[in-house]
């Protein structure tokens, strides 16, 4: 009864978790498919604990509570800049679990073959049914034990190649989201030491990351052939560092896909995790976000007009060669020339990124949009695919500020209107508008498609300063004759700027 209840539990919260994925698509429906997530991850904490194997309440009870006020205190606190961050270092806990229960997997699998041993009776064992001995010992073990008791040879060997690779894809996932979240993080990691942006390799750079993967595969044969748990230590630390020198080689421009394929690796590690306890519903949930993860990344790959393959092995290849040099000089205005400019105009295109996030002036932008409307212009936004940090940030930002959905546009749906546009202002981005992706062949952003703002017929940067873009490059966008640059913190420049909006 234990099992039928587990099992349709299990079902119901699978299904419950693939509606909140379909339902995170949509801006309309995420609010609805976040309770759906809500609810399925309930129905599978409780099935799990009260169900098959069940015991240790207490420190069940207490993980759950200690685990559910870090949660909450997380997400009362964290500031929506820094989601990509935390998005990262969530991951850096998924992938250590799935190297602790491997561990553990090996640890109870090396004691039910001694408990066997010191009875007399065979481990693993021989096809058919169970001796009454072996019946007996087996019945006398805990769940997973018992589980591991009634293993075949061929199933055992199944067991230690998914503990393997556990470990394996877990210790990557770990070392590799530390050092993504401290990259996005930057001044404001917790982490003893900083990390810096750029791609930054060892001597040696991807032939050491091929070296230790050979070397895993080797260890992992070995593991195979019953040469001890010191193969699955080496095996770990090789795994520890592909995931540290992996990041590492990849730039500040390619840190949102980085996010989204560790996503994906910890869903990997969660399957291979699902594998090893005998879970049904951690197997359909780590496929599902080991998958989705993947195709995410590939989307952002495609729309930065990267390589996958390039970007997950570290950076392959690239640009190489002396950039452009950048000329003329950066002409700024005020918020009287803004707002006359915007009073004059009839079509505006506003252009948000993560300035406008750290600034938190989306609620300015929103009654810069209402006044502009009640005028009769014509007022839309451009949407990077990785304006921010992580998909879907701008996008959320505005909707949180009652921005209405129609007039918040994709790239490919606004690119070809920049002509047309009287009035581009641009807040808080800085390489999704660089002209350098089309011009400069040596840019580390080439052949990255961008917003095409200095086609309008004026532009305006709201910008601190004078500095260089997430990746670290400089915009020649800054120093065209059309372009005018608005410093300033966005909050405190648009404050300005409302009461001079006729």
């Amino acid at each position: 009864m234990d099992f039928g209840f587990t099992i349709a539990a299990y079902a119901v919260a699978a299904v419950l978790f693939i509606l909140s994925l379909g339902g995170l698509s949509g801006q309309e429906s995420a609010k609805r498919a976040v309770w759906y997530g809500i609810a399925g991850m309930a129905i599978a904490v409780i099935a799990t604990i009260i169900g098959p194997g069940a015991g240790l309440w207490i420190m069940s009870l207490v993980l759950i509570a200690g685990g559910a006020a870090v949660g909450y205190q997380l997400a009362t606190r964290v500031q929506m800049t820094q989601m990509p961050e935390l998005v990262a270092i969530m991951h850096s806990l998924v992938g250590l679990a799935a190297v602790f229960v491997g561990f553990n997997a090996h640890i109870e699998l090396v004691r039910v073959a001694q408990i066997f041993t010191d009875a007399g009776l065979p481990y693993p064992q021989p096809e058919g049914p169970l001796s009454d001995a072996a019946y007996a010992l087996s019945g006398s073990l805990a769940s997973f034990g018992e589980l591991l008791a009634k293993k075949t040879a061929v199933e055992v060997g199944i067991l230690r190649v998914e503990l393997a690779l556990g470990i394996w894809i877990g210790a990557v996932t770990f070392t590799g989201s530390v050092v993504a979240y401290g990259k996005l993080s930057g001044n404001s990691s917790m982490l003893p030491f900083k990390i810096d942006t750029a791609a930054k390799k060892l001597p040696g750079g991807h032939i050491l990351n091929a070296g230790a993967a050979a070397l895993s595969v080797i260890l992992l044969i070995m593991y195979l052939s019953g040469s001890g748990g010191w193969t699955l230590v080496l095996l770990t630390l090789l795994a520890l560092f592909i995931g540290y020198h992996l990041i590492m080689g990849i730039g500040g421009a390619d840190m949102p896909v980085v996010v989204s394929m560790l996503n994906s690796y910890s869903g990997w590690a969660a399957a291979a995790i699902g594998f090893s306890l005998g879970n049904d519903l951690l197997i359909v949930v780590g496929a599902l976000v080991g998958s989705s993860g993947a195709i995410l990344s590939y989307i952002m790959c495609k729309a930065m007009n990267r390589s996958f393959v390039s970007v997950i092995l570290g950076g392959f290849g690239g640009p190489a060669g002396e950039q452009m040099a950048v000329e003329g000089e950066q002409v700024a205005i005020d918020a009287d020339g803004v707002a006359t400019a915007l009073n004059e105009a009839d079509s505006v295109v506003i252009v948000p990124g993560y300035g406008m996030a750290v600034a938190q002036a989306q609620q300015n932008v929103a009654e810069l949009t209402r006044k502009l409307r009640a005028q009769g212009k014509e007022v839309r936004f451009a949407i990077h695919p990785v304006a921010g940090r992580l998909p879907g940030h701008m996008n959320v930002l505005l909707a949180e500020a009652k921005v209405p959905y129609d007039i918040v546009l994709e790239m490919d749906e606004i690119n070809d209107d920049f002509p047309d546009t009287d009035v581009a202002i641009v807040i808080g981005s800085n390489d999704i508008v660089n002209p350098a992706a089309q011009d400069d062949p040596n840019s580390p952003i080439a052949g990255m498609p961008v917003l095409e703002v200095w086609k309008a017929k004026q532009v305006f940067v709201s910008k601190r300063g004078q500095g260089t873009g997430y990746s670290g490059i400089e915009n020649p966008l800054f120093f065209k004759d059309n372009t005018r640059m608005f410093y300033g913190d966005a909050k405190a420049s648009l404050d300005t700027l409302l009461p001079k909006i006729d």
